[in-house]
């Protein structure tokens, strides 16, 4: 694979599932261009040619290090992903992984469906040493930065030993995404003492606080945007319930200001400033500003976006991946994970 266990030279090549998201090919395309054309990075287009060039017509990239792969078949949200893989070999997600595996290019970003990226990353690139399960990395904001949790949806039901290895994985991602030297781990529960949980969550206490890494306790929910730790481990359903319940507060609290702005008891001066504040405040919590979420523990570089994805949070999405292949990701979680096991069996 392209990515290596060291830092890869630039420019880094991005495939790209054109054909993944609610709002593909447009949204995915012109998020190409604008990642393209701002930074030193190329971009291969994946899925089916004629569609895309038609698309790529609409925005002014003759001169950008674009290039088309076609890939005829696409899995489409709603596609109980296994059956569709086994009926599409030439998918959109699976010719992109593919690529990377080649040696083509050094990441794949996709929007499309999760559950198509996890078993394609998996079947193409394989696990890394240590990992049975990938988990998805999301960047959640923070008071002062942001945080990691993890997983948010590639994995429903969770044993103990996975969690300790996503909190191994997330502080060495946090390392790169965050610049943080030791990143504090937290584990999300009902209750701060370490008794408080169920079975899962009191099992893997104790094996983070064992892990190599800065294990700080359990986190309530509450906790969860509190900049109380830099990565929040759990399972992969509350993971994604928590990831959505976060996201649909955003909303409601934008839509809140909205109104409250449009007010006639808010001067005009007032509401001026005020709108400057909020529009500070959707850049820290868009999640459009960090693009994707990394599945860490394959063996290949791989960023899943939003099924909502616009053509910034593609861009960003774009540029996240390739920065993720510049910085040898793939040789830093092998690392943390070699160090973690060789802890466990000198424990």
């Amino acid at each position: 694979m392209g990515e290596g266990r060291s830092p890869v030279a630039t420019p880094i090549t991005v495939a790209v599932d054109a054909m993944g998201g609610d709002r593909a090919p447009a949204a995915v395309v012109a998020g190409a261009v604008a990642a393209a054309r701002g930074r030193d990075l190329r971009v291969v287009l994946v899925g089916p040619e004629t569609a895309i060039r038609e698309e790529l017509a609409q925005h002014r990239a003759d001169d950008l290090p674009i290039t088309l792969l076609d890939a005829p078949d696409v899995v489409a949200m709603a596609e109980a992903p296994l059956a569709a893989l086994r009926r599409k070999r030439r998918a959109s997600i699976r010719v992109a992984a593919d690529l990377v595996a080649q040696g083509g290019a050094q990441a794949v970003f996709t929007a499309g469906h999760t559950g198509a990226a996890v078993l394609t990353a998996h079947a193409t690139f394989g696990v890394l040493p240590g990992v049975e399960r990938p988990a998805l990395a999301v960047i959640v904001p923070a008071p002062r930065g942001a945080a990691i949790l993890l997983d948010a949806g590639a994995n429903v039901d969770c044993r103990p030993d996975h969690l300790e290895r996503f909190g191994v994985m997330g502080a060495a991602y946090a390392t790169v995404a965050l610049n943080i030297d030791r990143p504090r781990v937290g584990l999300l529960s009902i209750g701060e003492e370490a008794g408080k949980g169920n079975d899962l969550v009191r099992e893997a206490h104790g094996l983070l606080a064992a892990a190599p890494v800065d294990f700080i306790g359990n986190l309530e929910a509450r906790d969860m945007f509190a900049g109380q730790a830099d990565v929040i481990v759990c399972d992969g359903f509350t993971g994604n319930i928590a990831l959505k319940v976060g996201e649909g507060l955003v909303e409601a609290v934008e839509q809140m200001l909205r109104e409250e702005l449009g007010a006639e008891v808010v001067s005009q001066v007032g509401a001026l400033l005020t709108r400057r504040a909020f529009a500070r405040f959707k850049q820290r919590v868009d999640a459009a500003e960090y693009g994707g979420a990394p599945l860490l523990g394959v063996a290949g570089l791989v960023v899943v976006g939003h099924g909502r994805s616009t053509p910034h949070a593609v861009e960003t999405g774009i540029a996240l991946a390739a920065r993720l292949a510049a910085g040898g990701m793939i040789g830093r979680l092998g690392r943390a994970l070699e160090r973690g096991s060789g802890r466990q069996a000198a424990g």
